[in-house]
């Protein structure tokens, strides 16, 4: 494994829509088949839904794989979806999935930063 990251499930359909949260398609060992801002798999008609991912946050490098992935140029798919891990698949390198049983909050926008905002001040409101 050269590269590796947490994915968490998808709970609502607010965050399937948002293109802010990152989802990602993993093949039956638990790599990723590719990333999107867009819903995916995207169903027509089905028996049972499939399980949704979103991605969560830090990376995990390998670091000779570090210094190769910051030396590639960005692709098509990189530039299309503005989600750099789609560069190490473009180039043909796994990235291994492991679900965790945490959620996060990306601050990737002005009101992700808010949402984190108001939940610290209820922790600090609950601190004596």
């Amino acid at each position: 494994m050269m590269m590796g990251a947490l994915v968490y499930p998808i709970r609502t359909d607010q965050e399937l829509g948002n293109p802010s949260v990152v989802k990602v398609v993993l093949d039956r060992k638990g790599f990723a088949l590719y990333f999107s801002r867009s819903p995916m798999p995207y169903v027509i008609a089905s028996s049972s839904a499939p399980r949704y991912f979103k991605h969560i946050g830090p990376y995990a490098y390998r670091m000779g794989f570090l210094i190769r992935f910051t030396r590639m140029e960005r692709g098509e798919l990189e530039r299309a979806e503005s989600l750099e891990q789609l560069r190490a698949l473009e180039n043909g390198y796994k990235i291994k999935m492991i679900e965790t049983k945490y959620d996060s909050q990306e601050v990737d926008t002005p009101e992700d930063l808010e949402k984190v905002r108001k939940y610290l001040s209820g922790i600090r409101a609950d601190k004596p």
